[in-house]
């Protein structure tokens, strides 16, 4: 069997191939989105190994196949080529994150103030992918003012920060008690 080969040298002048096989810059918005998404992708690798609970490892593994669709999805020039049916975000996706923020949010207490990043290392963890998360979602909405963007992939990326938020709060409680309210006095 053959080994693939991992380096082509076609990326050296600084273009990379879209699927379909149209080459663009590396600096291409499309690119700078979906590098993003991949960049989110790859820190909620590290969050899950730092969960505990199966539920959320699951739902999480869940988030990244789903995270790799849309790489997929924005990584297609629909102009030159047919998007893949596995590329698609469906509302149904929508819906299963919609329901784990509720069912995450229910365990939590009301929030009466602004909370801080941290308090534990799964907390912070779930803050750094809910902060990658909002740049990948700005990404693709820079890129959306230049080609269309399905609907679907754009509030899937704002639900699922508003999930890696209830997230951070859920674990910051299970592993410190108590979360890091913001003092506008500190100066």
């Amino acid at each position: 069997m053959k080994k693939s080969i991992i380096y082509t040298g076609t990326g050296d002048k600084g273009t990379t191939s879209l699927v379909g096989g149209q080459r663009v810059s590396k600096a291409h918005q499309r690119i700078e989105s979906y590098g993003t998404v991949d960049e989110l992708n790859s820190f909620i690798g590290l969050l899950i190994t730092s969960l505990e609970e199966q539920a959320d490892q699951d739902f999480l593994l869940f988030v990244q196949h789903k995270l790799f669709t849309i790489g997929s999805y924005l990584a297609t020039d629909q102009e030159n080529t047919e998007l893949k049916v596995e590329s698609w975000v469906t509302p149904e996706t929508i819906t299963r994150i919609e329901k784990e923020i509720d069912r995450l949010d229910n365990e939590l207490p009301k929030m009466r103030n602004f909370v801080l990043p941290g308090g534990s290392r799964s907390a912070s963890l779930a803050h750094v992918c809910r902060t990658v998360c909002r740049r990948a979602e700005r990404q693709i909405y820079r890129l959306a003012e230049t080609i269309p963007v399905e609907e679907p992939v754009l509030v899937f990326m704002n639900r699922l920060s508003d999930y890696l938020f209830v997230l951070a709060r859920k674990e910051c409680l299970r592993n410190n008690g108590k979360e890091i309210i913001w003092d506008y006095t500190c100066i």
